[in-house]
């Protein structure tokens, strides 16, 4: 009898309570199991690049909000894992991590979601952020809040309510499954309450003056759309549809879905835009903050840098002044005499001049002359081979 009402695709020792994990004719349970698989994957991916880029984050700003990027892939994380609770049977467990963990996960992702508009807007107009610690102590205060409620919720609703019998089994169900939709319902005001405040903070990210933040504050935004979104159809569904349509039976799956739905959406639209913008924004700011302030290290990369940068003659300017002009050549004193006449030499200087109306003179025979002597400064200034001359003085013996 037992082969006999075991599904399609399951084994025959296998638990009544796991069908919905293997029935070939419920679809709904393989396929919703499929994606919370890969959504767990992916959420576990996110988290681990994350963590290994926290070292190369050197821009406080971005780094203050590691943490709550954290908390919030965690909470998605743990959305995707409640999906399997709505998938398999009802029994104490199941019901009980129902009942509580659907508004707990929920109110995590969104107090992040908060808070984190609460940090663009301060950036978006100061284009300073406040401190990453402040910031993640927020948002743990706004999920402790919804842990409060639910903690409250459940113990007075199972303690009040003892064991009963369903209408489609007849025999005792489990306490924390028996409750109406509407009281589930209920139960969430203050996560829905949150999804409007991020709506209504992260449009007032839009106001700010820097656009760089602006562009976070769209993913904000539009997480915090579909989430309203995702919410008002599965409400809707789970309140009014299901009893219209399919009955009792339809509201696991509505859920399921919910679920499923509203993690995808956040990684989509929140999670990956946000890593690849703190990648992306990250290594545009450390490369320009090099090209301003270049290193200074002491190593044999930055001499070479130097090296190629700078010219070695200009560094070493003070030694080559004390060396010789390259087109300089040293030139003898006497190279230019020729023997002839000192009349008969052009030197247009005024010694030259001089020199040659001492020889012109009627008195001074005009054999009469002396050996130039040369000096160092005037053939270095003037160029050229000619050397200077020195005219005696008036009153003096010359030597022929």
């Amino acid at each position: 009898m037992a082969a006999n009402i075991t599904p399609q695709g399951c084994g025959p020792n296998m638990d009544s309570l796991y069908y919905n994990l293997c029935d070939i004719t419920a679809v709904w349970g393989i396929v919703l199991e499929a994606v919370a698989v890969a959504g767990l994957v992916f959420s576990f991916v996110l988290f681990t690049s994350l963590l290994a880029s926290l070292p190369f984050i050197k821009d406080n700003n971005y780094k203050s909000s590691v943490g709550l990027h954290t908390g919030f892939l965690v909470c998605t994380a743990g959305l995707f894992s409640l999906t399997f609770a709505f998938i398999v049977g009802k029994d104490f467990s199941t019901c009980a991590s129902r009942r509580f963990l659907f508004g707990v996960f929920f109110g995590g992702c969104f107090a992040c979601l908060l808070m984190q508009c609460v940090r663009l807007n301060v950036l978006a107009r100061r284009d300073s952020g406040p401190r990453g610690w402040v910031v993640c102590l927020g948002a743990v205060g706004l999920w402790l809040v919804e842990v409060v409620i639910n903690t409250e919720w459940l113990i007075i609703t199972v303690v009040r309510h003892p064991l009963n019998a369903t209408a489609e089994t007849g025999r005792a169900a489990a306490t924390p499954c028996i409750i109406a939709n509407q009281d589930f319902v209920m139960a969430l005001i203050y996560v829905m309450t949150l999804i409007l405040a991020v709506v209504a903070a992260s449009l007032a990210v839009m106001a700010g003056e820097h656009s760089q933040w602006k562009k976070e504050g769209g993913c904000v935004l539009a997480a915090g759309l579909f989430s309203v979104g995702i919410w008002v159809a599965w409400i809707v569904m789970y309140m009014y549809g299901n009893e219209r349509t399919g009955g009792p039976t339809w509201d696991d799956p509505t859920l399921a879905i919910a679920l499923v739905a509203n993690a995808w959406a956040f990684i989509i639209t929140y999670t990956i835009p946000q890593v690849c913008c703190m990648t992306r924004d990250d290594g545009s700011q450390q490369d320009h903050r090099e090209d301003l302030y270049p290193s200074r290290g002491v190593g044999y990369e930055t001499i070479l840098k130097e090296q190629g940068s700078q010219n070695m003659f200009m560094e070493n300017k003070a030694f080559s002044m004390d060396e010789p002009s390259q087109g300089t050549k040293p030139v003898s004193p006497y190279s230019g005499y020729t023997g002839q006449l000192r009349s008969s030499v052009y030197q247009p200087t005024e010694l030259a001049l001089i020199t040659k109306a001492a020889g012109n003179h009627p008195s001074q025979p005009s054999f009469d002359m002396s050996i130039p002597r040369a000096s160092a400064s005037s053939a270095a200034n003037s160029g050229t081979s000619t050397p200077s001359t020195r005219t005696p003085r008036p009153g003096t013996q010359h030597t022929h």
